[in-house]
This record gives structure tokens, sequence and C-alpha cells, in this order.
């Protein structure tokens, strides 16, 4: 992220602006409302700059720039046609600390104006790093359409209510809570529709009932990941990240992902790598327990399914024996979403009756699949984690009559920018990933609908799909 984003009180503060063409009095529109105090030099100026200062609202004076012009000021906005003058202004309030910003030239400002949507005092900046304004503006139109035109005046309404609930709330977690739900709720709604008598009628009965009920107790939310790709997570798992306190993630959790969640809630990495290092089911347990007897909203943040490989069955028993409340929210298991980015359907009506998702990690008592049951024809196996036993499995699904020229596939980062996927056999598929360099965390599919991959891969295959045309 190149540019930090910030929000600057410039109440009765200098802004220079150099210029006094269409571009500088855009400029000037904005930072007027801001509250700031406006000096704008330049040789020659539109009308609307002479009218405004002639009004006392701000100091035009017709000239050309003298470094000088500098001092005092607070920020400093050039908009003048001529690119050497406009780089030296900028060098001399570099010089002097001042944040410059050089109209249409990026590589010479410090900071850059967003496109904004204004419901004040709600405020939403959108930018693209100076790399697409077109964009920007585009997305502001779009969000314009989404955005009520009350939010200001609910978000006025809200910091009213906050004087009152400061008073009778006065745990900062039950007051945030008392909050979630007016917004969440219809109280938010009458007040935006223009019902203000009724949605204040309904939060003065939340705050009564907030204020004297028990402090709630805490809960753990089981949430599925998904894959890898951050666009698959389900909209009820990002709510349920928008509303967390704290967040237990594995290791493999995206931090696209981590990055949805709400900014001040506490994050702890509870994964390791196969093999490696890491806090122990009974430790998570603990952690689980302690954070939500706290009273805190847990996230147990899961790679692919929770229920699925993923031991979230062991954590909500752990969860029942000391009876906190928990829920849970499904994920698209690994299974299903590398499958479908691989273009690798796991049943088919002339290759899989049935598909059968099996660990590819060694069980500690020695225990191995059935795969027998595996090897037959018609059926998909799904080997989670089985990049480090794949010669194993592909030999014993051979010596359990499963022929050699089976198609198998590995599917490495599965549903990100670098997924990988490796096809062949169960005699070669073990040779193929050595050779191909694979790292975890890799999927193994085998069965006969491995061989549509070469038909039905659609995704980061750099190769345009093909379309018909008619004569």
């Amino acid at each position: 992220m190149q540019y930090f984003p910030a929000f600057f009180d410039l109440t009765a503060q200098k802004v220079l602006i150099v210029g006094g063409g269409e571009v500088a009095l855009r400029k000037l529109a904005l930072l007027t409302r801001s509250g700031a105090k406006v000096t704008v030099v330049a040789p020659k100026m539109l009308p609307e700059f002479s009218e405004q200062a002639a009004a006392g609202k701000i100091t035009a004076v017709s000239r050309e720039f003298v470094p000088d012009d500098l001092d005092g000021a607070r920020l400093v906005i050039v908009a003048t046609a001529r690119r050497a003058v406009n780089r030296w202004i900028a060098a001399l309030s570099e010089a002097r600390g001042i944040p410059v910003n050089v109209v249409d030239d990026r590589e010479a400002s410090r900071f850059i104006v967003p496109a904004l949507i204004d419901r004040d005092p709600v405020l939403v900046a959108i930018s693209t790093g100076g790399a697409s304004p077109v964009l920007a503006r585009r997305l502001r139109e779009r969000l314009e359409a989404l955005i009520p035109k009350r939010f200001g005046e609910l978000a006025l309404w809200l910091q009213a209510l906050r004087r009152a609930a400061r008073w009778r709330l006065r745990d900062t977690d039950v007051r945030r809570r008392y909050f979630e739900h007016i917004v969440d709720g219809a109280a938010a709604r009458r007040f935006v529709a223009g019902d203000t008598h009724g949605a204040e009628s309904l939060a003065q009965q939340l705050l009564a009932r907030t204020s004297t009920l028990p402090r709630e107790s805490g809960e753990v939310t089981l949430v599925g990941a998904g894959p890898g790709d951050p666009e698959l997570l389900t909209l009820k798992a990002l709510r349920a990240l928008q509303d967390a306190d704290v967040i237990l993630h594995d290791r493999l959790v995206p931090r696209a992902v981590l990055d949805m969640a709400r900014r001040d809630a506490s994050r702890i990495c509870v994964g390791k790598a196969a093999g490696g290092v890491g806090s122990t089911q009974a430790e998570i347990n603990a952690l689980l327990i302690e954070h939500a007897l706290q009273g805190k909203r847990v996230v147990r943040l899961k790679g692919g399914d929770p229920f699925i490989f993923g031991r979230g069955g062991e954590e909500l028993e752990a969860l029942q024996r000391a009876h906190i409340r928990f829920s849970v929210i499904p994920g698209i298991t690994a299974a299903a979403g590398c499958a479908a980015y691989a273009g690798i359907p796991l049943t088919h009506r002339d290759h899989a009756h049935s598909v059968t998702f099996v660990t590819g990690h060694e069980d500690g008592d020695g225990r191995e699949p059935d795969y027998q049951a595996l090897a037959r024809p018609g059926v998909t196996a799904v080997f989670y984690m089985g990049l480090a036993r794949v010669g194993h499995i592909a030999a014993r699904l051979v010596q359990h009559g499963a022929p050699e020229a089976l198609p198998a596939a590995l599917i490495a980062q599965g549903t990100l920018e670098n997924q990988r996927v490796i096809t062949g056999t169960l005699a070669t598929i073990a040779s193929d990933a050595a050779r191909a360099g694979l790292e975890s965390p890799a999927l193994l599919v085998v069965g006969q609908v491995v061989s549509l991959h070469e038909s039905l891969a659609w995704f980061n295959t750099g190769v345009p799909l093909e379309v018909s045309q008619s004569a």
C-alpha cells in the first residue's frame, strides 16, 4: 500500500493553491467546505476567484508564485499548466516538510486527492493510487447509488445517542454491541427511511433493556475461510469477521481474508506447517475458552470448511464441556473449490458416480483408508494434504486394483493467482510432482474425471476461451 489513508482537519489552517484555472477552482470548492483558510496565487485567475476574495472567503494574489508564499502553509496544491514550475514548487514544499499535491503528476506529489462520496460527516474516499482516476470515478458512481442520502444525518443522530449511552452503559464492549444492534437493526432503517420518531423510540427501548441486562457471555463462531480466494468467503463469514473481538486463525488463511476482519480485532495465529511446531489442539481449545469466558466474540477461522479435516468437531466438544455458546459458518471446502478452479468436476455422469474425501496424513495408530473401495471404478478420491505421501498413496491404490493408467492430479495453491495443476497417472504422478517442485498446500485428485482437466481448465491458464462464431 503506497499511500496511507488519512483525513486532515484543516479548520482555520492555511492552504495554498498555485494556479487560477478550472482545475484549481475544483480544488478550491472542496477546500472551502473543509473550513480551510485558502490562499490562491496566480498571475491570471478565473472571475470566480476574485468574487470569492471580494466576499472574504479566500485570499487571492494576482502574481507569480514566490517561495515566501509557502510560509505558514499546512497543505499545498499546485495546478499550473507549466510542468517545470509545478515541480519547482513541489521541491520547495518537500524541503519545508509541507504535503504537496501536483495535479496530474503523481511522481511529484506527496499526497493525492481521492474521489469522494460526501454524506457529511460520513465521507468515503476512493483511490487507485493515481493508477486510474477513471476507475476511481466509476467506483464512486456505483457507491453513490448504494449509500443512502441520509447517512450523514444518521451519523449525527448516532453521535447524539452516544452521549446518553456513555452515561448508561459504562462498559465499552457493551456500548459497542448496543450500537451494532442500532446500526444493523430496525432503528437505523427507520431513521434512513425518514421515521426519526420511530427510530428514536426503538433506540431508547434498546438502551433501557441493555442497561439492565447482565454483561453478555462470550461466544465462539467456527468460520470456514474457503480454499484461498478471498472472494469465495461467504457473506455470513464476512459478517462474523467484522463483529469479532478475537480471531484465532490457521497459518494458511490468506492475508487478504484476515484484512476483511474488524481492524482492532486481536489476531492470533494458531496453525502450523505439516510436521512443524505450532499450537497443539489442547492449547487452541484452551485459548477459545479463555477468550470466550472474558465475554468476547471469538472467531475460529479455518481454511476450507471447519468440519472437513478441520478438527472443528473436537473444538466444539471442548466448548460444549465448558458451557460456551458456539455456532458454525460453513466454508467452501478445498476439494470443491480447488477442483472447480482446476476444471475437474468431482462427479460426472460418464466418469464418476461418487466422490470420497480422504486425509493424506498417516494415522498415528497405523490405520489407513479403505484403498480397496477407493480403487473401484467410477469413484473420485480426493486426498487432502496428500503431497508428502503421493507416492505411497498411488502405490496403495494400484495394489488394491486401480489401474496404473488411472488419471491423477495435484493442485497446489488452489484458487489463488499462483495456482499450479500437475496431471499424470498413478504410475507417474509422484515423479511428475517432484520434477515440478510443487509445495504444500496441495490436493491430490484421483479418478477418470481428471482427464477432463485438459479441456475444462479455465482459471489462470493464460489461454483465452474460444468463442464460436456463426457464419
